[in-house]
């Protein structure tokens, strides 16, 4: 294990990123659920302002953990060619899954924000979280449509990830930090003594923390 939970993972990616402390353009993203209390922590260190960017993986049916792809806000799809050749996905089926799954990303996006508007990504310096990357199917989705937003600097930050996932999201962003890639890689969840699932209630209460901590600090 590399990580107590969590919230030890996203301390040590704070460490990581300390060089971004207090920018005052600076804002962190978290892919949600698990990118969350990750995230919270990055942005309690540097002294960010904390949203979520919401991303949901297309699972094979049948094989749900293995993502065929992702669709992310902004109408952004991005599909894993070589899963969907080596299972011969039809495109049908991936469409089926793109609409279940976007229905799925507005009631979060509702969910976790409620009334209050995403955070103004253009011009800004943007540190994207997760808890970890596996294919990295899911990130790439959130960079694509980040992209479309015209932030002035992307970084994405992860605790663990796979090597060749880490190298691969590293050519479409500014920098990246993968604290650990392990080898072999397994899963993201194999480098957590505590990988339990992250609630809405725990996405809700660290958002709001995170906010109210914000502007009492003037943010």
């Amino acid at each position: 294990m590399l990580f107590a939970d969590r919230t030890d993972g996203g301390r040590r990616l704070a460490q990581r990123l300390a060089k971004y402390a207090r920018r005052p353009n600076l804002i962190v993203l978290a892919l949600p659920r698990g990118g969350v209390p990750v995230a919270f922590e990055v942005a309690q260190a540097l002294a960010a302002p904390l949203d979520v960017f919401v991303v949901r993986k297309l699972g094979v049916p049948g094989h749900e953990e293995l993502a065929m792809g992702a669709i992310a806000s902004g109408g952004v799809r991005v599909i894993n060619e070589d899963v969907v050749r080596a299972l011969n996905v039809s495109q049908a089926v991936i469409d089926a899954s793109a609409a279940r799954e976007q229905h799925e990303l507005e009631r979060r996006e509702a969910e976790y924000r409620g009334d209050r508007p995403a955070l103004d990504v253009r011009g800004r310096t943007i540190i994207l979280v997760d808890d970890g990357l596996a294919t990295g199917a899911t990130m790439r989705a959130a960079v694509g449509a980040l992209r479309k937003q015209q932030p002035e600097h992307l970084v994405v930050g992860v605790p663990v990830g796979a090597a060749d996932s880490c190298r691969e999201i590293g050519q479409d962003v500014d920098e990246i930090v993968c604290v650990e890639t392990p080898e072999p890689f397994y899963s993201v969840g194999a480098w957590y003594r505590n990988f339990s699932q992250t609630s809405d209630d725990e996405v809700r209460r660290l958002l709001n923390q995170a906010m109210n901590e914000n502007a009492r600090a003037g943010g």
